[in-house]
């Protein structure tokens, strides 16, 4: 689509840039084509032999006349275009992409269509229109070479058996290729089938007519081909010489200006294009209707959907049309974006490796008749959408976010397509659009019988040069609207038949709405094309409406934001993300994430100093519309589906352009050339003067138009060059900020020596060290960004979905690297497969050595951190085992991308690799020497920016698998010096995390640990500890609890440094113990240590101790520094709602937890409270609630507090209610962990402002508090009320852990 644009500019607008012609070089003889050659060398190289020498020898296993031979271009004009040179390999590999290919009479010999593309390095575009025909061989040479190679064959191969094939995955594709001939192995030749003999045989050769133009104007260029071949197979030569229509269409046929039509003249008949307007949608005339027709809506949604995503995207067909109409109509979709990667709609069978490469792609792979899809090994799967065309059918990569409003979507789709008559199911070709180009014009709907098409014959071939009787004219009516009828008019000129009365019959369609069929069908499909194509646009255009806005302007000129274009945020996603429709987040979190959509973001971004790119210049125009008329608030997330409103004036704009034409070409006219040279032979196509078509006319007004224009464009251009950059510096830049590593759009095409296919992997290998880095990169950036902002949070923790979608790319990018140079596919997924390799190994050394058992040594014993757990050793072995056991997962690719995940939450990711790439031999073996894991230097890279992931961490195994089962192991650690080390009561536990609880355990007493399987508890939040106070020795004094999760090795710790038991601290038998996640040690791996620091405080504050051990014990804050506290406990519960909901972390930390809003609010009502040991008992906050309550329930029967106002005595019934209900419950908790369940129900019931009050007004305070006491001072109270007040507008929800037992 890109090549929208290589028209404009430098280029003149001229309709086609060159005619060629490719064939058979009769000078050369009979060359075997290179592919065979190759394949040959790469096997040799494989197996480790010289293949250098192994190519020399030749192929006779197969039929001469199913082999292929090289194609030459045999001639082009003009010479050379000076702004777009003639590739001569390219050309000619794309117009026969399998070579040459011989025919006999016995076979089938229809000419063939199709139409292919060039990428030029900076992604603009030249297309190519092929029609390909058999002409008879005529050099005695080559038809005595065909028989030699005919009887070598025999001799090697009596039984004529087809090779087998062999094991690299390369050769088996390649073999796959060759073992089905095309179309004619249906049809079995000579007795020999697949024989030829030349004394009785006659010989036809492959030969391609081709036009290149700067615009896909498919149509035009189909039917001017075709009335080309036409007239070299007439019976009689064509009106003028075949050097006029060449010469006419080289250089007298412009491009159509914007929103204009254009006819010209073919040989026979005139020919109309179309091009759209400035503010339509760029010009696509490959049908669409087509590909629909071939997929079906259903499918055609995924495949769009995986183009979006940038997957690899392999098209699968016999027909080389049809994977050009299917690429170029899902490039075309994909409107206002781009594809950024390799695209090459027709794969030639020489660049075969190519399918090896480790980035996406979109490709399209010629099968052959008869060939089995399950024959096909590729080389990579884990991220392939493989589109078998002519089976209409797909296959999808694993788990990938599906489309946005996808039922709505496809409904409004097929609704367009049956309005034309086009099932939206998909499955056979619609009848009108044959795949082959039998007779031109046999795209028309109409099928005349076979009567008339010999009536025709006979009056083409009218030797009598007479009258046309009434007979053939009662036919001419039958074939009213055929486009034979052109070829009959010039016909009618020699036989003197009055043209008028002709125009009658068939007419040239200038009359009012007489079109001819063909006609009929082209504007048919321009309509439909347009209507299918603004839904999708539409799409975009509602999802994007918004887009400007997150746009980041930071740079003030080009120059400076192309120098740092690589350290440049140019889009706020996660702004954008929150401002979305939920059920789009999945999509549109992976979509903003692709290179199209950076490219997208680019050229917006330099279209404040550039012209604007076509493509965004039309998208931005749509959206200024659209908020015209319909103003769309940027706070309304409506995920409901707007359908497009445009279809009919689209159409319209198309219909009309093409009724009223604003253009017509000079017609084709007899030029000064040398009489009597290309006589005419039937059947074969003449060569041209080259001397006359190497120029174009001097006189034409529109080529004198397009030069003045260029003088101008030149001169501005000297001007601006002397303000900007260099332009060629700029371009450097350009290529070097758009390409991140992306920069090959499409293989070289021309020498495909082995030197040039390790050149080529080498850039992939570049490519993917450069991805690896920007990935990983932008991974930190995301978790860090994430983590600054997290002030006040106990945990990292980042946006789930923003986070998912990098680590999927990052899997994606492994899977990538992996299947790089395999040597030997198997499995769907590279690096499944490598790990299962290496665990083989693995474990036929472990029996070995099992024989000699060698301890690990001691179990050593952490600090503190992780006191009293045994170490987890860190094995690959291991965590794939965890992975093996899993039965939810049910393919490679899904274990591959569990153990990624699972690796990178024990940052081990990078170790791991390491270690499975240490088996250098096993490497070797799996390998060839050209892939990416066996360049050493790169390798140690690539294991380095891996290895820069464990400075932040991820719970993307933990957050995924939710429903497995996991074994954990809790330890409790008594503090030993202060109390029994032993304790007669029984202990138990119940550990609860944010996807559920792991119920009562018992833990048995004295051995203090245990450990247990249960379903996966996501992050740990609390731990409830208690014991049931049998025996004498049932005080127990506790420092903490530890868990470990015993797959991803999480370990927590709970603090709880107080006593359980009855008559000792606050009388608890139980606490709530809330936890954090222990750092794992320094010296285990350096990488782990550099964890960004966990967000506390603001940076003024001291770390406090543990707020629950404050009971006038030592320090003492100041009143400034309580409030401080609940302020940033507050607020850290504020910034906990605002987050989107799948990316919040625990409440319960934020409420209870070390610098949470219970502690914070414990240190308030200690301030000045008079705990001092009053007869050697302590005295509690709750001591005083309790008091408090007591004197109002008292109060309340002596009727004090009748004369308060109403809403105050509900208020004190409600903290009345509330303090029984926590005292009457069945759990043992002790008194601070009654004031925390107060504080707790308080803060979820909204009730906290309220009894706040109570409390001051109390005469209790006087006794219990002294003067200067924070609670006894009005402003501060009322100061606090109006923090708290904030909380309101929060629905907190409370664990389960905290409430239990609690009945209100």
């Amino acid at each position: 689509m890109s090549g929208t644009n290589a028209a404009s500019g430098a280029a003149p607008c001229r309709f086609a840039h060159y005619f060629a012609i490719c064939g058979i070089d009769t000078e050369t003889g009979l060359e075997p084509d290179e592919l065979a050659a190759l394949y040959q060398w790469l096997e040799a190289d494989r197996q480790g032999r010289d293949p250098d020498t192994a190519a020399a020898g030749e192929n006779f296993e197969q039929s001469p006349l199913k082999r292929t031979f090289k194609s030459k271009v045999l001639a082009h004009y003009p010479e050379n275009v000076e702004w777009n040179p003639f590739d001569q390999d390219a050309v000619n590999m794309l117009c026969m992409p399998k070579g040459l290919s011989f025919r006999t009479q016995a076979d089938s010999r229809e000419p063939q269509f199709h139409s292919f593309l060039i990428t030029r390095e900076d992604g603009s575009r030249t297309y190519g229109f092929v029609h390909t025909f058999y002409e008879e061989v005529t050099s005695p040479q080559i038809c005595s070479a065909m028989q030699t190679l005919y009887q070598m064959h025999q001799a090697e191969n009596p039984s004529s058996a087809t090779p087998s094939s062999s094991s690299s995955s390369m050769d088996s594709l390649a073999s796959s290729l060759d073992e089905a001939d095309s179309p004619s192995s249906s049809t079995c030749r000579s007795a020999a089938c697949g024989g030829y003999d030349a004394s009785r045989d006659t010989l036809y050769v492959s030969k391609a007519l081709c036009l290149i133009t700067p615009m896909p104007f498919m149509h035009g260029c189909r039917r001017f081909l075709s009335q080309m071949h036409r007239a070299v197979t007439a019976a009689s030569p064509p009106p003028l010489p075949l050097e006029s229509y060449v010469h006419n269409i080289l250089y007298e046929v412009p491009l159509p200006p914007p929103g204009r039509s254009l006819k010209f003249h073919g040989v026979y008949e005139p020919i109309v294009c179309q091009r759209p307007g400035p503010g339509e949608l760029p010009l696509a005339d490959f049908p669409l209707g087509q590909t629909f027709t071939l997929l079906g809506v259903e499918n055609l949604v995924q495949l769009f959907n995986c183009t979006l995503l940038e997957m690899q995207i392999l098209l699968y067909s016999q027909d080389y049309q049809r994977l050009m109409t299917v690429a170029e109509g899902i490039t075309t979709l994909l409107f206002p974006f781009q594809w950024q990667h390799v695209y090459v709609p027709i794969l030639p069978a020489s660049l075969l490796h190519f399918l090896d490469a480790p980035v996406p792609y979109l490709m399209g792979l010629q099968s052959k008749e008869g060939t089995d899809r399950s024959k096909l090994e590729l080389p990579q799967e884990a991220n392939l959408c493989f589109v078998d065309i002519d089976n209409h059918c797909i296959e999808l990569p694993e788990d990938f976010p599906q489309f946005p409003n996808k039922p709505e979507f496809i409904q409004e789709l097929s609704e367009v397509l049956l309005r034309y008559g086009i099932s939206p199911v998909g499955g056979a070709p619609p009848a009108s659009v044959p795949t082959t180009t039998t007779t031109p014009g046999s795209v028309s709907t109409r099928h005349p019988g076979l009567k008339s098409q010999q009536a025709l014959r006979e009056l083409e071939d009218d030797g009598r040069n007479g009258n046309l009787g009434g007979e053939q004219l009662a036919v001419l009516e039958l074939l009213q609207g055929n486009a034979t009828l052109e070829r009959l008019q010039a016909l009618a000129k020699r036989t003197g038949v009055r043209v008028e009365a002709l125009r009658g019959v068939g007419g040239e369609g200038e009359g009012q709405g007489g079109r001819t069929a063909v006609e009929e069908e082209e504007l048919r499909n321009a309509k439909l094309n347009v209507q299918l194509r603004e839904v999708f646009a539409s799409r975009f255009t509602t999802m994007f409406a918004d887009y400007e806005a997150f746009v980041i302007q930071s740079a003030p000129d080009l120059e400076s934001w192309l120098t740092n274009r690589e350290q440049m945020h140019n889009f706020d996603k996660a702004s954008f993300l929150s401002d979305q429709p939920e059920p789009y987040l999945p999509f549109l979190s992976h979509f903003i994430e692709t290179q199209m959509f950076a490219t997208f973001i680019d050229n917006k971004i330099m279209s404040q100093w550039e012209e604007k790119e076509p493509l965004l210049r039309v998208f931005d125009g749509r959206i200024d519309k659209a908020r015209l008329y319909n103003v769309r608030a940027p706070s309304l997330r409506s995920s409901n589906y707007q359908r497009c409103t445009v279809l009919k004036e689209s159409a319209q704009a198309i219909e009309q352009r093409l009724m009223k034409i604003d253009h017509t070409a000079i017609h084709p006219h007899l030029l000064d050339m040398k009489i009597g040279q290309g006589k005419y032979e039937q059947g074969f196509f003449p060569k041209l003067q080259s001397d006359v078509l190497s120029v174009g006319p001097t006189n034409n007004k529109w080529s004198n138009r397009t030069a003045t224009a260029q003088r101008r464009k030149d001169r501005h251009r000297q001007q601006t060059e002397h303000l900007t950059l260099d332009n060629d510096l700029k371009e450097k830049y350009m290529q070097e900020a758009r390409s991140l590593g992306k920069n090959l759009r499409q293989p070289k095409l021309s020498d495909l020596s082995p030197a040039v296919i390790a050149q080529t992997n080498w850039k992939f290998v570049e490519g993917l060290l450069k991805e690896c880095r920007m990935k990983t990169k932008r991974m930190l950036v995301e978790k860090m960004g994430r983590e600054a902002v997290e002030l006040g949070h106990g945990e990292a923790n980042i946006t789930g979905l923003e986070e998912n979608t990098l680590i999927a790319s990052l899997c994606d990018l492994l899977e990538r690297i992996w299947s790089h140079g395999l040597q030997v596919k198997q499995g769907k997924s590279a690096l499944w497969s490598h790990l299962l390799h290496y665990q083989a190994r693995e474990e036929k050394l472990e029996q070995h050595q099992a024989e000699s058992p060698v301890s690990n040594g001691p179990e050593r014993r952490k600090s503190e951190s992780s006191i009293g757990m045994p170490s987890l050793r860190a094995s690959v072995i291991q965590d794939m085992r965890h992975i093996q056991s899993m039965g939810e997962i049910k393919t490679d690719v899904g274990r591959a991308r569990a153990w990624i995940r699972l690796s990178l939450e024990k940052k081990l990711l990078s170790q791991h690799l390491k270690q499975l790439l240490s088996r250098q031999a096993l490497t070797k073996k799996l390998y060839k020497r050209y892939a990416f894991l066996r360049c050493e230097e790169e390798k140690e890279q690539f294991l380095f920016h891996l290895l820069s992931l464990n400075t932040v961490d991820y719970f993307c195994f933990t957050s995924v698998f939710t429903t497995i089962m996991i074994p954990y192991r809790a330890v409790i650690i008594p503090i030993k010096k202060l109390s029994n080390a032993m304790t007669t009561s029984n202990p138990w536990v119940c550990v609860s995390g944010e996807l559920g609880d792991s119920g009562v355990r018992q833990i048995t007493k004295n051995i203090l640990e245990m450990t247990f399987d249960c379903q996966n508890l996501g992050k740990l939040t609390t731990v409830q500890l208690g014991h049931d106070n049998s025996g004498l020795l049932a005080k127990w004094l506790v420092d903490c609890v530890m868990v470990r999760n015993e797959i991803t090795g999480h370990t927590y710790k709970f603090p709880c440094g107080r006593w359980l038991g009855k008559g000792v601290d606050d009388g608890s038998l139980e606490r709530v113990l809330i936890g954090e996640l222990a750092l794992p040690n320094a010296d285990e791996d350096f990488g782990r240590g550099c964890r960004t620091p966990d967000m506390q405080h603001s940076p003024g504050q001291t770390r406090r101790v543990s707020i629950t051990s404050m009971g006038g014990r030592g320090y003492k804050p100041t009143s400034a520094q309580i409030q401080e506290a609940i302020g940033e406990a507050v607020n850290s519960i504020c910034k906990h709602f605002h987050k989107p909901e799948k990316e919040r972390g625990s409440l319960t930390i934020l409420l209870c937890g070390e610098v949470g809003l219970v502690g914070a609010l414990e240190l308030f009502f200690h301030n000045g409270f008079k705990s001092a040991r009053l007869f050697q008992k302590t005295v509690f906050v709750w001591d005083f609630v309790e008091k408090a309550v007591a004197y109002m329930e008292s109060a309340d029967q002596m009727g004090d507090m009748q004369e308060t106002a109403e809403p105050l005595g509900l208020t004190c019934v409600s903290l009345c209610h509330y303090v029984s209900a926590i005292n009457s419950s069945p759990r043992n908790i002790g008194k601070d962990g009654k004031f925390q369940l107060l504080v707790c129900l308080g803060a979820r019931d909204r009730l906290l402002i309220q009894w706040l009050p109570l409390l001051v007004e109390c005469p209790v305070i006087q006794r219990m508090y002294e003067e200067s006491a924070l609670l006894r001072d009005r402003t501060t109270v009322n100061a606090l009320i109006a923090v708290l007040q904030t909380l309101h507008d929060f629905p907190i929800t409370l664990e389960a852990s905290l409430v239990k037992g609690i009945d209100l």
